[in-house]
């Protein structure tokens, strides 16, 4: 049978509109088994100590409409991607605020926060830093290292430090610790700030006494921030590890022998930003 042009083009319409049918049909169902929906996004978590580990917490994030998570572990690292499952270690002792943002269906988000108080510092982990958190009192653990005539603005906060100014000023603050030799040990640090034009914030660990009125260059940079390298220039605020654009070593030092070493923060330049650059949270720490 020959068909003409009106009946094959009545075959062709009743065929699209079967194959949308079933499409339709198909993506209802999978829609309505896959249980994401935008209003049913759960926040919620548990937080349950790891056996046989110290200072290690396992991290479960209900499920319900979750498609991914981020998590803040309460270190200064600030929110970051991760697992439903996850697991953290806190080296130090301290209160911890715990935050997870859980995302759903179409972005939407949810947050949960809770506490977690760690007892004790982990023997071999523990931070070589006093005063490490710039709670009210620590400035008494840190010595500032002025290294122009005119130095910058240093105010001890809201559990920060914060170096403010500019105009070419450049000032410093450190810390003596004892080391051993030949062991590796990892400097780190949170850090924030609005943006910088034309600074350096640099971090050293050295063995060399620092002098005030000169500057402290001992054992090289280890990490740092640095306008004219690409970072510091815009908002920032996390481990100074993640977001330093200087420096050698990723923060990760030794020593030959073995004796005092000294944990050196210094920066200045033209102008420091709005807010100034915060630091808080700082370590050094044995690596394993």
């Amino acid at each position: 049978m020959t068909l003409n042009f009106n009946q094959k083009r009545k075959i062709a319409i009743v065929a699209m509109a079967s194959t949308i049918i079933g499409y339709i049909g198909c993506t209802k169902e999978r829609s309505g088994n896959n249980g994401l929906d935008a209003n049913n996004l759960t926040a919620g978590f548990t937080i349950t100590p790891v056996a046989g580990k110290t200072n290690t917490y396992a991290l479960k994030a209900q499920e319900t409409g979750v498609i991914n998570v981020k998590w803040d572990i309460g270190d200064g690292s600030g929110l970051a991607p991760g697992k439903t499952v996850d697991t953290v270690f806190y080296p130090d002792a301290g209160k911890y605020t715990i935050t997870l943002k859980a995302v759903g269906i179409g972005g939407v988000e949810k947050t949960a926060t809770q506490d977690l108080t760690v007892a004790t510092s982990d023997p071999v982990r523990g931070n070589l830093l006093q005063g490490a958190k710039m709670a009210p009192g620590d400035e008494a653990k840190w010595t500032t290292l002025n290294l122009s005539a005119v130095p910058l603005t240093l105010t001890y906060a809201n559990n920060k430090l914060t170096f403010s100014g500019g105009a070419s000023s450049h000032t410093g603050i450190y810390q003596a610790v004892q080391v051993q030799a030949n062991k590796k040990y990892k400097v780190d640090m949170a850090v924030s700030g609005s943006g910088a034009t034309d600074t350096w914030f640099e971090v050293y660990v050295g063995q060399a006494v620092p002098v005030q009125g000169q500057d402290y260059n001992d054992g090289g940079t280890r990490l740092a921030l640095n306008t004219w390298n690409g970072c510091g220039k815009t908002a920032f605020s996390g481990k100074l590890s993640a977001i330093s654009c200087g420096g050698s070593g990723g923060g990760v030092v030794s020593f030959p022998t073995a004796g005092t070493a000294y944990v050196v923060i210094r920066t200045g330049g033209s102008n420091l930003g709005a807010t100034g650059i915060s630091v808080t949270n700082l370590e050094l720490r044995p690596v394993e």
